[in-house]
């Protein structure tokens, strides 16, 4: 059962389209597996809606003509009928990634977006989506069974969202759905038992902050 989610600023934010493409993509998927978030999406839009309308200046002055306005409005009705053609929907296609011997079906929200080459350090694959953000780094990050992203706090933001799989931390254990959001005030060592996909975002490096592991800083912007 899902048990993280966005918080109700970024919500917000989304229906008001104020979020980075990568972040609101994220929300995106989420509500696609979550029907809480999903309704509560929907509820935020309708409430903009009506704020929208509300704020809509009136549009009949007193020298309005009504009769031409009805004119106007059967011309519209009239053109829009007019023709036969009926239009055609298209089918849609799953589209799928896959990491070594794991195939995986990929959220409506990623379908579109251009994937890079995929890189593997050990048991850690991931492979960049090109949404051309400036400093904001997303990508399909696959640990393989048994694998873990080694001790790490943030130099910036992280955001994960698990797609497919499991894995856990000290702060317990995380199923597809979940939508984490870290930043350095968070120290943490993921490992997935059974393989997991996580969607990813992040501004900055991560920080290794354990033994050998630190020799990874100079390379820690190559996972995420």
């Amino acid at each position: 059962m899902i048990k993280h989610h966005p918080k109700f600023e970024h919500l917000q934010s989304f229906v008001n389209g104020e979020l980075p493409a990568s972040i609101a993509a994220g929300i995106a998927i989420h509500a696609e597996m979550c029907p809480e978030c999903q309704n509560m999406i929907s509820q935020l839009t309708e409430q903009i809606a009506e704020i929208s309308f509300e704020k809509e200046p009136l549009r009949q002055s007193v020298n309005d003509n009504p009769i031409e306005e009805k004119l106007d409005l059967d011309s519209m009705i009239e053109s829009i009928t007019a023709s036969d053609d009926v239009a055609t929907l298209q089918p849609v296609y799953d589209k799928s990634i896959q990491f070594k011997a794991h195939s995986y079906t990929l959220p409506q929200a990623l379908h579109n977006i251009t994937q890079g080459k995929t890189a593997h350090v050990g048991k850690l694959s991931r492979t960049r989506l090109q949404l051309n953000e400036g400093d904001i780094r997303t990508s399909l990050l696959h640990i393989d069974p048994g694998g873990s992203v080694p001790e790490h706090t943030h130099n910036g933001f992280e955001l994960t969202l698990l797609l497919a799989g499991s894995f856990s931390d000290a702060n317990g254990k995380y199923v597809a759905g979940d939508f984490i959001m870290l930043d350095n005030s968070h120290n943490h060592h993921p490992i997935s038992e059974h393989g997991c996909l996580c969607y990813t975002v992040a501004n900055d490096s991560l920080h290794f902050t354990k033994g050998i592991n630190k020799l990874l800083n100079p390379i820690g912007s190559f996972i995420y």
